[in-house]
C-alpha cells in the first residue's frame, strides 16, 4: 500500500480553503490546513507536510514569505502556489523564488491536481538528489580522509583527477599523515573498487623471503617450499597494489619492481614463465627518493616509473584548520567503535590542540583522542604537550642569545640533534628522550638533515 501524501492547504478565505481541502480529501490525500502564514508554519513544525498549496495574498504576511521559510528551513518540500487571474509577474516572481509550479484562479478541480503532482515529483527528486548526496558522502568517509585545509583540497582534486586512471602514484609526506589512507581513496574511486587492494609494508618484509612473498615461488624453489606459492602481486591481478615505505626495498626487489612496471609481467621464484598481470601500482614513502638516488640507495630509473603523478600529504602542523575537525572526526568514530558516550571537548582544549605542533601527524592525533574517548580523561589526551612549560621545564632549557646579525635556524637543529646523540654514545632512544621528543620525530630529522649514528 502506497504511503499517504500530506498536504498543507493555506488560504485566508474560508470559503475558498473549504473548496480545495474537499477536492484533495476526495482524492486520498491527507490534508492539513492554515488560514496565514503563521498558523502555517507551527503546522510545519508539528506535522511532517510533503507539499504545500498557498495562496499568495494572504492576511500579514503573503505566500512568498511562507516559501522562502520552506527553501530556508525545508528545502525538500513540495510548493504550488495560487495567484490572482492575470498577475503573470507575481508567477514569475514564485518560480524564481522556488515554487514548483503555480495555478492562477479560478482554476478547475484537474488542474489542481495537475499541478500538486507536479511539486510531488520535485520534492520525491530532491529528496532523491539529497540521499545520493549523503551515500557519496558516507562513502567519501570510508576512504577515510578528512580536512578542508587548502593544501588538502589540493591533494582531493590530485585523486579525483587520475584515480580513474592505470597511471602509477608516489604518495610522499611524513609518518602519520595518512599515505594510505590516500592510497586506498585512489583505489576506491577507480574502476577496480570492486577488486583486490593489498597493501604492502615494504620495511616490514624479511629480505630472505622478500621475492617470493611478492613474486612467487614454485613447489620447491627453495628449502621449505613444499608447494607453489602466490604471490602479493598475482593475488592483485586487475586490482591495486599499495607499496608502503617504497624507499626500505632492497636492490634486488628494486630491479624485480622496475621489470614489472616496464613490462607488466612476473616471475615466480624457480620458474622461467613469465606472468602477465594488470595491476595498478601506488607507491608511499617518508623519505627523500631523489636524495636516495644521489648517494646511489635508490634506482633512478624506478624513482621515474614510480613518480609519474606525485602527491604530496602534508603535515598536520601545515592543516592547522583541519585540527578541530579531525578531532570531532577521531571521538565520533571511536565512540562508535567502543560503544561508548562521545566525551566533547572545551575550548580550552581546542586550543591545547592547535598549539602542540604533532610530530605524529594525524595518526599521533586519532591515537590521542582514542585515548581521551576510553577514558575520558583531559590529561591522557595532552600529555606531554610542550606548548605550555613549566617552571622546571623552562630551568631545563639552556640559556642562548639571539645574535643580532642572525643565524641559520636549520644548521643550528642540525648541530643541536648531532651533539645529542654525540652526548648519549649514539643511541637514538636516548637521544630522542634527552631532546623531550617522541623516537618518531627525531628519526624523522636524523633522516631529514642525513646524520649518521
Amino acid at each position: 500500500m502506497s504511503e499517504v501524501v500530506t498536504i498543507l492547504v493555506v488560504e485566508d478565505e474560508p470559503d475558498q480553503r473549504e473548496l480545495i481541502c474537499n477536492i484533495l480529501t476526495v482524492s486520498g490525500f491527507n490534508v492539513l490546513q492554515a488560514d496565514c502564514v503563521e498558523s502555517a508554519i507551527l503546522t510545519i513544525k508539528k506535522s511532517p507536510i510533503d507539499v504545500i498549496f498557498s495562496d499568495w495574498k494572504l492576511a500579514e504576511l503573503s505566500g512568498i514569505d511562507l516559501l522562502n521559510y520552506c527553501r530556508k528551513n525545508i528545502p525538500e518540500i513540495g510548493f504550488v502556489i495560487a495567484t490572482a487571474y492575470g498577475t503573470i509577474n507575481h508567477a514569475v516572481q514564485a518560480l524564481q523564488q522556488g515554487a514548483d509550479d503555480y495555478i492562477p484562479k479560478p482554476f478547475k478541480r484537474q488542474e489542481l491536481l495537475l499541478t500538486i503532482d507536479k511539486a510531488l515529483k520535485a520534492k520525491n527528486l530532491r529528496g532523491q538528489n539529497k540521499e545520493l548526496s549523503a551515500r557519496l558522502s558516507e562513502q567519501n568517509k570510508l576512504v577515510g580522509i578528512v580536512g578542508k585545509a587548502p593544501c588538502m583540497q589540493k591533494v582531493y582534486q590530485r585523486i579525483d583527477k587520475v584515480s580513474a586512471t592505470n597511471a602509477t602514484v608516489l604518495i610522499l609526506g611524513e609518518s602519520g599523515t595518512g599515505k594510505e589512507l590516500a592510497a586506498r581513496a585512489l583505489h576506491e574511486k577507480s574502476d577496480r573498487k570492486h577488486e583486490k587492494f593489498i597493501a604492502i609494508n615494504c620495511a616490514a618484509i624479511a629480505e630472505s623471503i622478500a621475492e617470493a612473498e611478492l613474486f612467487g615461488a614454485e613447489k620447491g624453489a627453495f628449502t621449505g617450499a613444499n608447494t607453489l606459492k602466490v604471490g602479493r602481486f598475482e593475488a592483485a591481478n586487475n586490482g591495486t597494489i599499495f607499496l608502503d615505505e617504497i624507499g626500505e626495498l632492497s636492490p634486488s626487489l628494486q630491479a624485480h619492481l622496475l621489470r614489472f612496471l616496464q613490462e607488466g609481467t612476473i616471475t615466480r621464484l624457480g620458474s622461467n614463465d613469465e606472468i602477465k598481470l594488470d595491476i595498478r601500482v601506488i607507491a608511499a614513502t617518508h623519505r627523500n627518493l631523489p636524495k636516495d638516488v644521489s648517494k646511489g640507495d635508490f634506482r633512478e630509473d624506478l624513482y621515474y616509473r614510480l613518480n609519474v603523478v606525485p602527491i604530496n600529504m602534508p603535515p598536520l602542523r601545515e592543516r592547522q584548520q583541519d585540527i578541530a575537525i579531525l578531532a570531532d572526526h577521531f571521538i565520533a568514530q571511536h565512540a562508535k567503535q567502543y560503544k561508548c558516550d562521545a566525551p566533547s571537548l572545551s575550548n580550552e582544549l581546542y586550543r591545547q590542540l592547535l598549539d602542540y605542533h604533532w610530530p605524529g601527524n594525524v595518526r599521533e592525533l586519532s591515537n590521542r583522542i582514542e585515548r581521551y574517548v576510553l577514558l575520558n580523561d583531559e590529561s591522557e589526551l595532552t600529555q606531554n604537550f610542550t606548548t605550555n612549560l613549566s617552571s622546571k621545564e623552562r630551568s631545563d632549557v639552556p640559556a642562548f642569545n639571539m645574535p643580532e646579525q642572525g643565524f641559520c635556524w636549520q644548521q643550528f637543529e642540525r648541530d643541536c640533534l648531532a651533539r645529542t646523540l654525540t652526548i648519549n654514545q649514539g643511541n637514538k632512544t636516548k637521544a630522542a628522550k634527552y631532546l623531550n621528543m617522541s623516537y618518531k620525530a627525531f628519526l624523522y630529522r636524523l633522516e631529514k638533515f642525513e646524520i649518521k649514528s
